[in-house]
């Protein structure tokens, strides 16, 4: 299994409100894309790294399910939604658990 932690960093014209909607779009990828395992997004809670606003990890069966969401036309879709809401950076790991 393999498991894939991102960070975003949004602008400062970004609403609470938008990065809800980041974070529930992203929820329904679990339904969406096949060999999803698991899938959980909220708003950074942490007092350190607060200039990142949201994380999101996924669950995958296997590295296939990975390489199969990363172009998948839903992921996709939501990427675009976090770069219109005013995405600014992002930091991803990928670890086998």
């Amino acid at each position: 299994m393999i498991q894939r932690t991102v960070l975003l960093k949004f602008a400062e014209t970004t609403t609470r409100e938008q990065l809800l909607e980041v974070c529930s779009r992203f929820k329904a990828l679990q339904t969406a894309v096949p060999g999803i395992a698991e899938i959980q997004a909220g708003l950074n809670i942490a007092e350190k790294s607060k200039e990142f606003q949201v994380v999101l990890m996924v669950r995958f069966e296997n590295q296939a399910a990975l390489d199969a969401y990363t172009v998948n036309e839903d992921h996709q879709a939501v990427v675009a939604f976090i770069r219109e809401v005013g995405r600014l950076d992002s930091i991803g790991v990928d670890i086998e658990i």
